[in-house]
This record gives structure tokens, C-alpha cells and sequence, in this order.
């Protein structure tokens, strides 16, 4: 009943809003959940929901991608999820470095090779195994904790904020309110979203948490206001997780960092701190690394995932959606991760 009381609601909102407004999600979960029970067939016809950078697979820069596979076919140990060895670059994934017989490793949790075995490779050989970290302020504690406990790391971690301040810069997508991520908002908290004049909701991750997002989002609207709200009190507090954040800040270092789509954005990547240089896969192993920079042979690709990323234009508008690029032959970053835009659209379509 609340779901039917919910929809009608934002019907009767609707009509009073009497314009087209577009709400941004940005969280690939808040995507799968809007995709798996058709949410956007039941708004009306002028809320719009669209996606936005929400997949930390899908966001991480073509360079880091060509770095950590190229340091897989140079014979060393790596480890990393699951989404993120399928994502293709110009030296191919690390799932295809893998079948050439480089050693890949795909973890769940990174406490899989956390410990007294993290000096040990994966291989017989004297090489550490390199751990891969990528994604926002949700996965980065636990790689922060791993590198305490001796894990070499290269890292593609970003903070998330940043991201938000360029997308409301980006004159090619217009944005009414943003659908807030309630994984990242557990740790960063709410009030870091207040430096942006425009109608936000933090949200959890059932279909009701999403109407209701969307419901406070069109009062907001209606209301004239810009107002942070949290629909998400049963996890999300005000100042988040302030230990979590503290081990974030205790290992890494806020750096320029590029996203695929939204180019580089200041102070918005992780890097770790210089007393753990000697655990910093970037520095360690720097020359051979600008080598592989040096050699690297650009592959042209007609893949809009930078744009979809954006919300310039949905997968399905991509020309190599579903005819060329498909989840068993990925032609980019949105079609590899269970979170991206385009495997979402390419699985729950019909």
C-alpha cells in the first residue's frame, strides 16, 4: 500500500512542478534497484531519472587501467575485485593478462590477502603481490587497514564529492536534484553535500528508498528549497564514520585524479602518504611503469561510456550497445561492472 500511496504522491507533485526535471542517482546500486523494478516506466512524464558516475569500475581513469595490466604482463603478482579485471584497456584486462598466464588474483575482500601472507607472492618469486584499490570512501577503509597490516598498493581510490561540484559545471546535462549514495554518505556523512545549492536526498537502496527520494526531492522542487535530506537515518548519520575516516587520512594523500568522462578533477584521487612509499606500487616500481606509459599504443574506441557517465545520454543511445559491446564482449568500462550503467540497462532492459 505505501508503494501505491508513494507513486501517487509524486503524481499529484508532479503536476505541480509543471516542468521537466531530471534527478541524478549516484550510486550504481540506486541504478540496479531503479532498473530491476522498472521505476522510471512509473514517473511521470516530466521526472526524469538519469544516471550519473556512480561506479567506481566505471569512473577509474584509462591510465591506471593500462598501468596495473601492464605490471600483470611484466610478471607481477596483482590482486583485485571482481568487476575490475574485466575492464578492457589499451593492453587489454587483466582477465585476458590472466589467460596469458599473468599472475591475477580476484579477491572478495581484501582481507583475503591481508596479514603475514601479504608478503608473500602469488607466485614463487620475490615479487610482493600489488593489491588494486579502486572505488570511493566505502571501499577505501579497508584498503587503508590492509596497507597498516604491510599490503603494497596501487591505488585508484577517489573521493566522491569532487565530482558532484563538476558535474553541476557541466553545461551539457541539466540537474534538478541528486539522488545521494547512502554507501559513501555513511562514511563521509551528510554535511559535506551542503556546499551544493541544489535539492539532495540521501537514499537507502530498496525501490521504496528510492520513491521516497524521489517524492522529497519533487517537495523540494515545489518548495523552491535546497536542502540536504536523509531518507537513509537507519544507516547514514550526520558526520558519517569519523574512525573510517581517520584511517583514510592517516594513510593517503588527496591528489589531482583523472575519471573516465570528467577528465581530471582537483583533489579528488588517493594516493598514499609518503611514509608508506615503500608500499606504494607507484613509486616502487615508477620505471617501469613510465615505460609502459611510454609504450602504450592508444586504441581508437567508439564507446560512449565517458558520456553515458555523465548523463549527456543513456546506454541505450550508445551505437554499440547490445549489437557490439555486451557483457561477454565489453567494449568499455560501463558494460564490465555489475554497477555500470550500461550492464544494468543491457540486464533488466525487457
Amino acid at each position: 500500500m505505501e508503494y501505491e500511496k508513494i507513486l501517487a504522491e509524486i503524481q499529484e507533485k508532479a503536476k505541480k512542478i509543471n516542468r521537466q526535471v531530471r534527478f541524478m542517482e549516484l550510486c550504481g546500486t540506486h541504478a540496479e534497484t531503479i532498473a530491476k523494478h522498472g521505476i522510471k516506466s512509473l514517473m511521470p512524464e516530466n521526472i526524469k531519472l538519469i544516471s550519473g558516475p556512480g561506479c567506481p569500475v566505471c569512473v577509474t581513469g584509462q591510465e591506471d587501467i593500462d598501468i596495473i595490466v601492464g605490471l600483470a604482463l611484466a610478471g607481477i603478482p596483482v590482486a583485485c575485485y571482481g568487476d575490475a579485471a574485466g575492464v578492457p584497456g589499451n593492453l587489454g584486462s587483466l582477465e585476458e593478462a590472466r589467460q596469458k598466464g599473468a599472475d591475477v588474483r580476484i579477491v572478495y575482500d581484501v582481507s583475503e590477502i591481508a596479514g603475514a601472507r601479504l608478503v608473500e607472492p602469488l607466485q614463487e618469486q620475490n615479487k610482493p603481490t600489488i593489491f588494486w584499490g579502486l572505488g570511493f570512501e566505502t571501499t577505501t577503509p579497508a584498503t587503508a587497514w590492509a596497507v597498516a597490516n604491510g599490503l603494497m598498493v596501487f591505488s585508484s581510490h577517489k573521493l566522491f564529492s569532487p565530482a558532484m561540484e563538476i558535474l553541476l559545471k557541466n553545461k551539457n546535462v541539466k540537474i534538478d536534484g541528486f539522488i545521494n549514495p547512502g554507501h559513501v554518505s555513511a562514511i563521509i556523512g551528510t554535511q559535506i553535500y551542503k556546499q551544493f545549492k541544489i535539492p539532495q536526498v540521501v537514499a537507502g537502496f530498496e525501490a521504496l528508498d528510492v520513491l521516497r527520494a524521489v517524492d522529497m526531492l519533487s517537495d523540494q522542487i515545489i518548495s523552491g528549497k535546497t536542502e540536504v535530506q536523509n531518507e537513509y537515518t537507519r544507516l547514514v548519520k550526520k558526520d558519517g564514520n569519523k574512525k573510517a575516516r581517520e584511517l583514510i587520512n592517516d594513510t593517503f594523500e588527496i591528489v589531482d585524479s583523472k575519471w573516465r568522462g570528467l577528465g581530471v578533477i582537483e583533489k579528488s584521487g588517493l594516493k598514499l602518504k609518503k611514509k608508506y612509499q615503500t608500499q606504494d606500487a607507484e613509486f616502487v616500481y615508477r620505471d617501469l611503469i613510465a615505460k609502459i606509459k611510454k609504450d602504450i599504443k592508444v586504441k581508437p574506441s567508439a564507446c560512449r561510456c565517458g558520456e553515458v557517465l555523465q548523463g549527456i545520454f543513456e546506454s541505450r543511445e550508445c551505437p554499440l550497445f547490445r549489437k557490439v559491446c555486451t557483457p561477454d564482449n565489453p567494449q568499455g568500462a560501463c558494460m564490465v561492472s555489475g554497477e555500470g550503467s550500461c550492464n544494468i540497462e543491457y540486464r533488466y532492459e525487457k
